[in-house]
């Protein structure tokens, strides 16, 4: 029996220390952390990041550090940690090797919310996909069409292909192309669109407006129409100018070509 309690004894002797200098560590280790935690997420806002990413960020920070802790604290305490941390190195490939898609929309995500190629309300197109920007998620973005249906593209795919973004720049450009007759007199025709575009009241008048001769079709003389309105202005000066177009040409017994179908009914 006391043999036994003189080998208790010297564990308690050899061990005490040890456990007192790990749980110092393991205290002193977890303030640090919460103060090195702290200072990225300021850090992180005042550089502008991403509330969501913010916090995704900050928790990633957390554990990865608190991880080192553990081995460390495990390593004071006299366990060898190489085999510990090689199981660790194992376990997080093989969790990479099966989420590697996931990580592909986290990393995409990062840095849609770090370079801001859009924002919230911004109306875009991609991936063959054009809606207003609904949400952005560490994984994918939300957009919503024009006629209410919700769009879910991963980031992966979005922060590799091509953005376009029609709410970066306050003014767009409307673009028309009119058809007339060959027969049609090209000033008239001119003055007639120019006068449309000039005189509509949410056209900008700088830059000014252009109409030129762009085409000899087949059946058409085509005259390239543009005019810059405000971004919000821009579908309801194209529905209109459109169908101030028609009136005021036809109105002006200027012809637009179209096909003809002749129906021809044969009697026996």
């Amino acid at each position: 029996m006391d043999k036994y309690l003189e080998y208790l004894k010297g564990l308690i002797i050899e061990y005490t220390p040890k456990v007192l200098v790990a749980l110092a560590i393991l205290i002193i280790g977890l303030f640090v952390i919460k103060l090195l935690v702290k200072g990225a997420k300021k850090a992180m806002n005042k550089g502008g990041l991403d509330a969501t990413l913010q916090t995704f960020l900050s928790n990633l920070i957390g554990w990865a550090l608190k991880i080192l802790l553990i081995i460390m604290v495990i390593s004071k305490l006299g366990v060898e940690t190489t085999s510990f941390a090689a199981i660790i190195a194992a376990a997080g490939l093989a969790v990479g090797l099966a989420l590697q898609g996931s990580l592909a929309n986290f990393a995409g995500g990062v840095l849609i919310m770090i370079f801001k190629p859009f924002k919230l309300g911004d109306f875009i197109e991609a991936q063959g996909e054009s809606g207003t920007v609904k949400q952005i998620e560490i994984f994918t973005t939300k957009l919503n069409t024009t006629d209410n249906k919700e769009i879910i593209i991963p980031n992966g795919t979005l922060s590799n292909g091509n953005i376009v973004n029609y709410s970066t720049e306050d003014t767009r450009r409307v673009d028309f192309t009119f058809g007339v007759g060959y027969d049609s007199d090209i000033k008239k025709t001119k003055d007639l669109l120019y006068g449309i575009l000039n005189n509509h009241p949410l056209i900008l008048k700088t830059p000014a407006a252009a109409v030129n001769l762009s085409e000899l079709g087949d059946s058409s003389i085509n005259f390239f129409t543009r005019g810059w309105v405000k971004k919000e202005d821009y579908w309801t000066v194209k529905f209109e100018v459109m169908e101030q177009v028609k009136e005021a040409l036809d109105e002006a017994g200027i012809d637009i070509p179209y096909p003809h179908r002749v129906n021809i009914n044969k009697n026996e």
